[in-house]
């Protein structure tokens, strides 16, 4: 998905450091190795932060766990056989997932609650998270413009700190994370694959780290929550039961994702479900007809237009009357400031990109992906679609540097290595994921419905809190709130899904004040999930 892409694309406090355990050894591409390709590492440091007026002294770990493929078995270090389970030979290869973990002091583990983060891509490290929003610390950079260095890191009052303790976990290949051997692309890049790693990275660290009683939870944003919602059925079968997880501006049903629907003709919801985001957007930059006064009962509006007269047009076709056609494209000019001849010759369907690119038009301006309030030069006024992503552009850089200067002199850790702030795996991904009673991968656009159905239903006491920002192209809102409606799971189940939507982009949380209320919205979940009394 383009958007996830170029999120990825676009990408102190004095602490204490101890020595680091062994480095990885290099490994040669031409023959297998004799031993294992990668060794664990771990960096530990101590800091404080003080959250709702409490300081907080933490540990710190940085490190690496080693995860290998599906159909592993670990008889022997270095030994790769096949499983008796396993469809194919094992692939040769082995990833060094990083993290890095903080551990409240003279907390006991069985009553303390361990959450592990993660941001997406596919091909994003867990940096934005973990420098933007939960850590102890967070970088400071100015809402709705691009800053410029040098960044200010400060301490993050905002911390999750007050509620759990926190693992922000590397996608293998990212980061400081590494792959290895020659099958390492068909072993870690792909949904199951991906989800299989970060399994059995949780897996390893519960028992690295004496966490096996911890309350625990995941909070994944964008890619993150489709990876979140897999590995809910994932751990299940590892016999690791969740108490909550919480989504960041999900996406679990691609068939409902707006890239490009163009491409497949007959399938128009991603049209509808991304309307309000289009309509959002009009409303924030003063071009929805009328300028209407509050942004959310304009949002109903447009919501209830979606899923009906919009939805039954779109339905008929070719076969949609011409005077319908004009009365839709009107309304559509109304939400959306697009102009009415645009419309029609789009044939009512907003294309991805393109409202992006068409909205400031006159301005010479585009708007952005992640975050529709970001605005930047248009740059190509010729092209059919906006070329860039401003926020994007924006922040990550500031992002990318201060989590390369907080890991090396604060944690300790990353001498001599190189942090990759993105992966360019998007394109080759594999995309093919097995649902549950399947038998086998589906040719079709993954969605992890099914799996968190079925975790659902053998886990009823597991609870889910869905987040996301109304002016976010990328994921859009509505999408993440009607794939939900349709998770498959009976009525009492349905009842422990909570929503919970901000006037923000992909990204709530580099908006301070919306951070303050989105940590308060998370910490309030957690105390209400953890069973501690």
């Amino acid at each position: 998905m383009k958007s996830f892409a170029a999120l990825a694309l676009a990408v102190l406090l004095a602490g204490c450091a101890a020595a680091q355990s062994k480095e990885p050894r290099a490994v040669s591409e031409t023959a297998p190795p004799a031993g294992p390709m990668f060794e664990p590492t771990e960096v530990r440091s101590a800091g404080s932060v003080t959250v709702d007026g409490v300081a907080i002294a933490y540990q710190a770990v940085a490190g690496t766990l080693v995860v290998h493929p599906k159909g592993w078995t670990d008889t022997l270090a270095a030994e790769r056989r096949r499983d008796k389970d396993a469809g194919k030979d094992v692939p040769d290869a082995e990833a060094s997932m990083f993290y890095t973990a903080y551990f409240k002091e003279d907390a006991p583990a069985e009553s303390r609650p361990i959450t592990f983060f993660f941001n997406g891509g596919p091909g994003s490290p867990t940096l934005w998270l973990h420098m933007g929003a939960f850590g102890p610390v967070r970088v400071e950079t100015p809402d709705l413009v691009h800053g410029s260095a040098p960044y200010r890191i400060v301490a993050n009052d905002q911390s999750l700190l007050g509620v759990s303790d926190l693992v922000f976990v590397d996608a293998p290949g990212t980061g400081f994370s590494r792959v290895a051997g020659k099958d390492k692309a068909d072993a870690f890049f792909g949904v199951d694959q991906d989800i299989h790693a970060f399994t059995v990275f949780i897996r390893d660290f519960l028992s690295k780290h004496g966490r096996w009683k911890s309350p625990k939870y995941l909070y994944g944003e964008s890619y993150g929550t489709m990876r979140a919602a897999g590995m809910t059925l994932a751990l299940q079968r590892q016999d690791i039961d969740l108490n909550g997880v919480i989504l960041l501006s999900d996406i679990l049903n691609w068939d409902l994702i707006p890239d490009d629907p163009q491409l497949n003709p007959g399938v128009d919801l991603p049209y509808i479900v991304s309307l309000p985001t289009y309509a959002a957007t009009a409303w924030y930059h003063k071009r929805a007809a009328g300028n209407p006064p509050e942004l959310r009962p304009f949002l109903d509006e447009v919501e209830k237009f979606a899923t009906t007269d919009y939805a039954l047009a779109l339905m008929k076709g070719n076969g949609l009357p011409d005077n319908e056609r004009q009365a839709i494209a009107a309304r559509l000019h109304a939400y959306t400031g697009l102009p009415l001849a645009y419309l029609l010759k789009t044939n009512l369907r907003i294309e991805y990109g393109a409202m992006q690119k068409e909205l400031l038009a006159d301005k010479g301006q585009t708007t952005g992906t992640l975050d529709t309030r970001f605005t930047g030069p248009t740059l190509d006024p010729l092209s059919k679609t906006a070329s860039y992503d401003p926020q994007g552009s924006a922040i990550g850089g500031a992002y990318t540097a201060a989590f390369n200067d907080y890991a090396r002199r604060t944690l300790g850790y990353g001498e001599g290595r190189h942090y990759e702030s993105s992966l360019g795996v998007y394109g080759s991904w594999d995309y093919k994921h097995e649902p549950p009673e399947a038998g086998r991968p589906l040719i079709a656009l993954p969605n992890v419905l099914p799996d968190l159905a079925a975790a659902m239903k053998q886990n009823p006491q597991m609870k889910l809190l869905v987040t996301g920002g109304y002016f976010d192209v990328s994921t859009p809102y509505f999408a993440g709130w009607y794939e939900l409606q349709h998770l498959p799971v009976p009525k009492e189940l349905q009842a422990n899904i909570a929503y919970k939507y901000y006037p923000a982009g992909h990204m709530v949380y580099v908006n301070v004040p919306l951070l303050r209320e989105m940590r308060a919205d998370v910490a309030d979940f957690i105390r209400r999930t953890d069973n501690i009394d």
